[in-house]
């Protein structure tokens, strides 16, 4: 058996699959990545471009194309060798993809789904990786964060099954197991988990199938056709990176605001509101910068079933869910501005009061004594 492959064991009569395992480990590294730098990096480190399988489709394109490049392979403890690239968005995110080509039947399937998506920690495995690199380019980074937040994602690409059924065949037959795969579940689901995975389902045409849940997706489709899916699975990944970034950055915000606020109450206290009025505001309007930047990096150039297919895969993953947290956080920050603003112009118009009462008492002294 060649090395990489996955354990194949007996095929049942008309079961027999081959294809690929995809393992995508993402990592929100700093607030922007100079792409110019990182390519110069990638260029001078590797004259030899990897070629993977799954390219960027004709008619999904980057505002500003991720920098990729290649990576060393990854041997598991297993013996299993995944070849790997790693992908440098301007957004700050870093993303690795490893691929592991695989054999066998449905359930051995189903076993390297269970084991992969809950005893192999993948992410610990990459980062020293990722950040060995990115030692050696420090100015490529704008804001490096300390702690990175990461993202993992699997993907079982299923390029060929024996008999090459039909999309309705596959569900019908192999339901059960596409929904372990999916959950990454050794023990067959009940019929309403199922019914529920299987919901998440999107075609095209009559031989191909994607089945997209919060952890992984199951594609079944050649290996031209899966490149859609890979790809807009990547990028909603990065996504959900991202807003989880200004989810965290925001609640910081305002708690911090919060504590401010809490303090006794006090004209010294209202004046200095205008310096931390003015720091949330300038938080406001970067996170509000950066959240319309990553959310415009890629366009979809008139293919609508692709626009489908991320929505679908986005709402799976959770995207929406976190933007509307964002987006109900930077509403409250707002409102705690305006708030900070008319404290602070309260504050202004008591002293200017008290400035103009002390004068006038000064006057009547001096016109008093005069006399």
């Amino acid at each position: 058996m060649p090395v990489g492959m996955a354990t194949v064991t007996p095929f049942p009569v008309g079961s027999s699959l081959s294809g690929y395992v995809l393992v995508l480990i993402q990592f929100d590294v700093c607030e922007e990545l100079r792409l110019d730098v990182l390519e110069q990096a990638v260029e001078a480190g590797s004259k030899e471009r990897l070629n993977l399988k799954h390219l960027a489709p004709a008619y999904v394109r980057y505002q500003r194309p991720p920098v990729t490049g290649p990576l060393d392979p990854l041997i598991l403890e297993t013996g299993e060798r995944l070849e790997g690239e790693i992908k440098y968005y301007d957004y700050g995110v870093v993303s690795v993809m490893y691929q592991l080509p695989f054999t066998g039947d449905w359930e051995s399937l189903v076993q390297l789904s269970s084991r992969w998506v809950w005893d192999v920690d993948f992410a610990s495995r990459v980062e020293p990786m990722v950040r060995q690199r990115l030692e050696r380019v420090p100015h490529a980074m704008e804001n490096p964060y300390e702690r990175w937040l990461s993202e993992d994602y699997f993907i079982f690409h299923v390029k060929e099954a024996s008999g090459t059924p039909a999309t309705a065949q596959v569900t019908e037959r192999y339901g059960s197991q596409i929904a372990q795969i999916v959950r990454g579940d050794r023990i067959a689901l009940a019929e309403g988990e199922i019914s529920e995975v299987l919901h998440s389902q999107i075609s095209y045409y009559a031989q191909d199938l994607a089945v997209i849940g919060w952890n992984a997706a199951f594609l079944y489709d050649s290996t031209a056709g899966a490149e859609t899916a890979v790809q807009l699975l990547e990028y909603a990944n990065s996504q959900l990176l991202e807003f989880r970034h200004y989810d965290e950055l925001l609640t910081e915000i305002l708690d911090s605001v919060y504590d401010q606020l809490e303090m006794k109450n006090s004209v010294l206290r209202r004046w200095g509101m205008a310096r931390n009025a003015n720091r949330l505001h300038a938080v406001l309007l970067e996170v509000g910068e950066l959240t319309e930047r990553a959310d415009n990096a890629i366009k979809f150039l008139s293919d609508m079933f692709a626009a489908r297919l991320y929505k679908l895969a986005a709402n799976k993953v959770g995207v929406p869910d976190y933007k509307n947290l964002v987006t109900e956080k930077l509403r409250t920050a707002e409102e705690l501005y305006d708030y900070m603003v008319d404290q602070f112009n309260q504050s202004r118009a008591f002293f200017l009061e008290a400035a103009v009462v002390l004068i006038l008492l000064i006057e009547l002294a001096f016109l008093f004594k005069g006399k």
